[in-house]
């Protein structure tokens, strides 16, 4: 079983820089990751990245369920309006 704080870090060791906020318990998380190198990706490209990150804990079991809100800074300033 993984604390919402594993989750944070691992996505945040693999995007430095990252504003990270993960929510869960213990196998399915919610994730706001908001991260300039974002920039010029698709919705599905930085869910790719994020779920390469977290690869080897979801093929073990440790981790079943990641829904994720992926944002570059300028997306999350508009986003609140």
């Amino acid at each position: 079983m993984m604390h919402p704080e594993q989750v944070r870090d691992l996505i945040a060791a693999g995007l430095p820089g990252a504003e990270v906020e993960v929510k869960g318990d213990g196998q399915h998380f919610e994730a706001l990751i908001v991260s300039a190198e974002f920039a010029g990706e698709n919705r599905v490209q930085r869910q790719q990245r994020i779920n390469a990150l977290l690869r080897a804990h979801f093929d073990s079991g440790e981790l079943h369920a990641l829904s994720m809100q992926t944002l570059t800074p300028e997306e999350r300033s508009a986003s609140r309006g």
